[in-house]
């Protein structure tokens, strides 16, 4: 037996000495633009917080670079008939440090380039512009309202794992009209969830947390509205991701956003490069409502 297992032993480290190094040739890919343009609305708040991340795509195992864009800026306003804004206010942006890819409000512009909270309500519509390397990139989206949390609870059920912490969510949908939402747990766990079940009532659920939360760690959760084509964006990367490093980190070349590359358009009406279909930047551009609450694990 002894012989045996040392020759068994000899033949392993033979076979581990003499294993070669192979280099894996990943196909080259293009880079993209990325684009992080949520902007969460707390309607407590005199201005709406826009932080608009601008990142570059990068090879297989890296993660995505931050990066500059000639101009990025915020329309916004009411549409009129023919989708049209007539009275539009602009936001131009600018990056907040260098470096950092993240474009905020320019503070040295002539007049004050915040967003109100009071000019932003149900049937505004927003509209991003961004030139990055010569391109022009457009995104449009329309203000989508939420309702607020009515309670979170710690429960004591689990659904896989023992060590997994159950959280109780309830909230009251408003009646008679579609509505979509989404909930950030926090640690880059989202849920997208609609109303076509619960239209008016009173909706009670539970969401396991799979990694260890410690007795007395404060987490918050939040409800954010959604349009319908951000809710279907959402619950792609949701399941595309499963939840693992944050849905906005590196966003899923095959979830397509609202980030359209309409540089070679000739009719502006017809921007999401239908005839173009491999132009396009990947993430999302959504102006929302939130409501936050936070929960004390015990």
């Amino acid at each position: 037996m002894k012989c045996k297992a040392i020759i068994m032993l000899l033949g392993v480290w033979i076979f581990i000495s003499c294993e070669d190094v192979i280099d894996v040739n990943l196909p080259e890919q293009e880079t993209r633009l990325v684009v992080n343009g949520l902007l969460r609305v707390d309607i407590d708040q005199e201005f709406v917080n826009v932080e608009i991340s601008m990142m570059e795509t990068s090879n297989f195992f890296e993660d995505n670079q931050p990066t500059q864009v000639e101009s990025a800026a915020i329309i916004y306003g009411i549409p009129d008939e023919f989708g049209e804004i007539p009275e539009p206010v602009f936001s131009n942006l600018a990056e907040r440090e260098p470096g950092s890819g993240v474009y905020v409000p320019d503070p040295n512009f002539t007049s004050d380039q915040r967003i109100r909270t009071a000019d932003v309500g149900p049937g505004v519509s927003f509209f991003l512009q961004i030139t990055y390397n010569d391109r022009s990139y457009f995104a449009r989206t329309e203000y989508a309202s939420t309702v607020p949390i009515n309670g979170l609870l710690q429960g004591d059920n689990t659904l896989f794992d023992e060590d997994e912490t159950e959280v109780i969510v309830s909230f009251t949908d408003v009646p008679d009209q579609e509505n979509y939402y989404v909930f950030d747990f926090g640690f880059g766990e989202f849920l997208a969830l609609d109303d076509q079940f619960i239209d008016g009532q009173a909706f009670q659920f539970s969401y396991f947390y799979d990694s260890n939360l410690e007795p007395g760690q404060e987490i918050n959760i939040s409800i954010l509205g959604a349009t319908q084509d951000f809710y279907n964006y959402m619950d792609l990367l949701v399941e595309q991701t499963d939840n693992n490093g944050g849905v906005f980190q590196t966003p899923i070349a095959t979830a397509r956003g609202n980030v359209f590359d309409i540089t070679d358009l000739d009719n502006i009406d017809v921007f999401d490069n239908v005839g173009q279909p491999e132009l396009f930047a990947l993430g999302y551009f959504a102006v929302v409502q939130e409501f936050t609450q936070s929960l004390i694990i015990e």
